[in-house]
């Protein structure tokens, strides 16, 4: 399990198949914010609550010259078809043996019926044009989640000097 990552670090880099198998790498996203979100599992109720609010606020954080994309375990093809399902305008990156997600910090130990094991906690990191984390947020509440993204990029494009 990795440590928590904190502002001004380093994102960690990757390299992963999206919904349609095409290779996604952090590199692509470089000159541009990313917003990475990190859920534990397609098809549950809260992970498609949140994918339909940042698919519902997509125009925002592009407007704002922000990417989105989903990270979880789940294989392409399940990504492939809650994609659909829910009409994601992103990337949804398949990361099965959650390598990604645990050099995210978003792979902990939780107590489950009384019982240990590692799982996935639900994250969120706001990524800079030079690769850097903005900001990381951790064991995320879904509602007004996306909300209190979109105001964390409002204030530091506004900080930064950069146009939107």
């Amino acid at each position: 399990m990795m440590p928590n990552l904190e502002a001004g670090m380093e994102a960690p880099t990757f390299r992963l198949q999206d919904q349609e198998g095409r290779e996604r790498t952090l590199e692509e996203f470089r000159g541009r914010y990313l917003v990475l979100y990190i859920y534990p599992k397609d098809f549950t109720s809260g992970c498609t609550r949140e994918a339909e609010a940042f698919r519902d606020r997509y125009a925002d954080f592009r407007a704002r010259g922000a990417e989105v994309l989903g990270l979880s375990s789940d294989s392409v093809e399940s990504h492939a078809k809650f994609a659909a399902k829910l009409g994601l305008p992103f990337s949804l990156l398949s990361d099965p043996e959650r390598t990604v997600i645990d050099a995210y910090g978003a792979l902990r130990e939780k107590l489950s019926y009384g019982k240990r094991r590692l799982g996935v906690v639900r994250s969120t990191f706001l990524i800079d044009p030079a690769g850097r984390i903005v900001r990381a947020w951790t064991n995320v509440r879904v509602d007004g989640h996306v909300e209190r993204v979109l105001e964390t990029l409002d204030a530091h494009v506004s900080s930064s000097g950069e146009a939107k």
